[in-house]
């Protein structure tokens, strides 16, 4: 069985902060909201997706509830009859901490609301206040607390390479999305789009991006936290789009198309290391056994772990294959 996320977005509704880093009309693609165009997004993914797949309609690229009460409750409708139709399984929303409260958590009792993601992005004051977020770490707690407390189950979103922030921020809040109770977290490098404020302190060096390596590094520290915790990363990075790429909405920044699998095999290279560190390995033949399905992320980004690890520790050849009872990052390394 497969997920699949229906996604409605709609961009900038119901936020009236402007984040120095945010402009979601470029980052989603769209620039206005039609409510009469729903039913058919969600009737065009249904019609491409096979029975045995688990689907959920998503709104995301707002503050969903942040937005007008009629609209939201008559989109929630739309997504509750293919819900009550069988057609899909629940109902998924992103928004912000400080739009989750006691009358939020009553309308929300009304549909199938599988899970609601909030904003997190950081768990520092002086960062979020940095970065014109409008909300601090005791709305996000309150919020966490107000979801868990009525049943909900919530994912934190979470940002790496933020303005004024340090790695040692990054994994409080990595740590905190643990503690405050979160099933999923999503990990997003910072990116600078144009016509934010960002874009400007950018072009000014005020704000230097961190690299495609750093952002490897700083995710999979965070990434790590996660997964000791056994808190499910859905997502690193931005979903692929050509928005990402395109001269006239991307700036600058860690954008790679494939961060999440070259985070995730840093994770792997770590685990190894740490196996090869013990052994006395010069000029061996070495065969390293992963979870299936995850070769490719042994190997690394053009071979870049591979090659590593043969020139690194003096080996005359090493070969990746699958064994079936490793689980997540487990390795087991043989000569």
């Amino acid at each position: 069985m497969g997920h699949i996320n229906i996604p409605i977005f709609i961009p900038h509704l119901g936020c009236p902060n402007q984040c120095i880093f945010c402009n979601q009309r470029y980052i989603s693609g769209k620039l206005e909201f039609d409510e009469t165009i729903v039913e058919k997004e969600i009737l065009k993914v249904l019609s491409t997706v096979k029975e045995s797949d688990d689907c959920e309609i998503a709104f995301f690229g707002g503050s969903f509830t942040g937005i007008d009460r009629a609209l939201m409750i008559r989109l929630l409708d739309i997504a509750q009859k293919y819900v009550d139709l069988k057609k899909v399984s629940g109902i998924r929303m992103s928004t912000r901490p400080d739009y989750i409260d006691e009358e939020i958590i009553d309308i929300l009792k009304r549909y199938t609301v599988s899970f609601v993601e909030l904003g997190i992005q950081s768990m520092n004051d002086d960062v979020l206040r940095y970065l014109k977020r409008g909300h601090t770490r005791k709305d996000t707690e309150r919020a966490a607390e107000l979801l868990r407390k009525n049943g909900f189950s919530f994912v934190g979103q979470m940002m790496i390479g933020l303005p004024s922030a340090t790695p040692s921020d990054e994994i409080e809040c990595a740590k905190a999305i643990c503690e405050l109770g979160a099933c999923g977290a999503r990990i997003y490098p910072t990116l600078v789009f144009k016509m934010t404020e960002l874009e400007r302190m950018a072009n000014e060096e005020i704000y230097i991006p961190i690299t495609v390596e750093e952002a490897v590094t700083r995710c999979a520290d965070v990434l790590k936290i996660f997964l000791d915790n056994d808190v499910e990363c859905i997502r690193i990075g931005l979903c692929e789009s050509e928005n990402l790429h395109s001269d006239s909405t991307f700036v600058c920044g860690p954008n790679h198309p494939s961060i999440g699998e070259m985070v995730k095999s840093e994770l792997f290279l770590r685990n190894i290391e740490k196996q090869l560190l013990c052994k006395s390995i010069n000029n061996k033949n070495m065969i390293i056994f992963c979870p299936k399905g995850c070769i490719s992320q042994i190997i690394g980004n053009k071979k870049r772990n591979l090659m590593y690890i043969k020139e690194k520790y003096r080996l005359k050849s090493v070969k990746v294959l699958e064994n079936t009872d490793l689980k997540n990052y487990e390795v087991k390394i043989y000569e």
